[in-house]
């Protein structure tokens, strides 16, 4: 019993209240059961969510939390049942670690919005296990969530692909925008998600614009990340002549904004889909859907297929994050940046290398 107890112990940085302040937490992990795989975590990404959480920021943490879930780690044991992964294969875990498999979203691989989804931190198991996440050593998960980690995608850039290049591929796919190559995408925003929706965008063959409120990062949009155009929402003029020349809008920012000037961008029966997630709700101007047959929708993550798919879709087209990457100790001052956007455009947490030292 006393070995079995040691297999389960882990390690990893948690925020203990709304400060957010993560500090190093001792914890247990459960056994690996027959359908599990235990994963050593070698890299995981850090995002805005996960900022979010720690500081409360939407009213629904519960302490102490471990988060992160753009997970990509070794699988170092798996269960009698498991029947896709062997010992020392190359794995993800992302946003979901369960969900009923029963109910209609389920059954349709849109597991991501089955009424019993479990995250991968900042929630409860069936049995009432509290679970953490990837800022950690290790983590145990059933193989119906876990992915195959492509060879062509390096571990520590393709982590955040886990949840920002999901969630920016999914609603690609479910709104049609990659029905017809040459249809306009606008991007606002160019942090986590937006970088790689123009990288994604542009590889099913869309004209991207990125949609910004200064013209700081023009030169790397276009140069760096192959986006077509830069669009500042100051320059009245620029807004102007780019009225109604979009076909859709991806909304990947995360702070108070208006919707309207992206309502403006929009062709009639355009689409505006939204992303990010607000402290407090947005204003929704009504008058321009209304006289413009446009639409708002809005999309969280994908299944576990999609998610699958969208990792070998990157590989293929050889997409990974811009990343920072960092060591464990770091990962305070890496969120007092991220509250700033001061970063190019991810946090990546060598944990392997860094979680023991620190």
């Amino acid at each position: 019993m006393a070995k079995s107890s040691d297999q389960n112990k882990a390690f990893g940085w948690a925020a203990n209240d709304k400060s957010g302040v993560l500090s190093p937490f001792h914890f247990s992990r459960r056994e690996n059961g027959d359908d599990d795989v235990t994963v050593k975590i070698l890299f995981c990404g850090v995002c805005h969510s996960d900022l979010h959480t720690i500081k409360n920021d939407w009213g629904f943490s519960h302490y102490p939390i471990i988060p992160g879930h753009e997970i990509v780690g070794i699988a170092t044991k798996v269960g009698k049942n498991v029947t896709k992964f062997k010992e020392g294969d190359r794995v993800g875990v992302g946003v979901i670690i369960g969900s009923c498999q029963s109910c209609e979203s389920c059954n349709q691989d849109f597991e991501n919005y089955c009424p019993q989804l479990v995250y991968t931190y900042n929630s409860r198991s069936s049995d009432g296990t509290r679970n953490q996440g990837g800022y950690s050593d290790k983590i145990v998960v059933d193989q119906r969530f876990v992915l195959s980690f492509p060879d062509g995608l390096p571990s520590d850039s393709g982590a955040p692909l886990l949840c920002a290049g999901i969630t920016v591929y999914s609603p690609m796919k479910y709104y049609g925008m990659t029905e017809e190559k040459g249809k306009h995408l606008g991007v606002s925003g160019l942090g986590g998600l937006g970088h790689i929706a123009v990288k994604i965008g542009k590889a099913f063959g869309l004209k991207v614009t990125v949609i910004s409120r200064s013209s700081d990062k023009e030169s790397e949009a276009i140069d760096r990340l192959g986006a077509d155009s830069f669009l500042v929402t100051t320059d009245s003029q620029k807004m102007k002549d780019s009225f109604g020349t979009m076909d859709f809008v991806l909304d990947t920012v995360s702070a108070e904004h208006s919707l309207l000037p992206l309502f403006g961008l929009l062709k009639v029966n355009g689409k505006l889909v939204a992303l990010g997630l607000p402290e407090k709700p947005l204003e929704l101007p009504i008058f321009p859907l209304v006289l413009g047959r446009k639409m708002v929708g809005g999309s969280q993550i994908g299944g576990m297929k999609e998610t699958q798919e969208m990792l070998d879709f990157c590989a293929k087209h050889n997409i990974v994050a811009d990343i920072e990457l960092i060591k464990m100790s770091d990962i305070n001052s890496a969120m007092d940046r991220l509250a700033k956007s001061d970063v190019r455009y991810r946090f990546v947490i060598d944990v392997a290398n860094s979680i023991n030292s620190a």
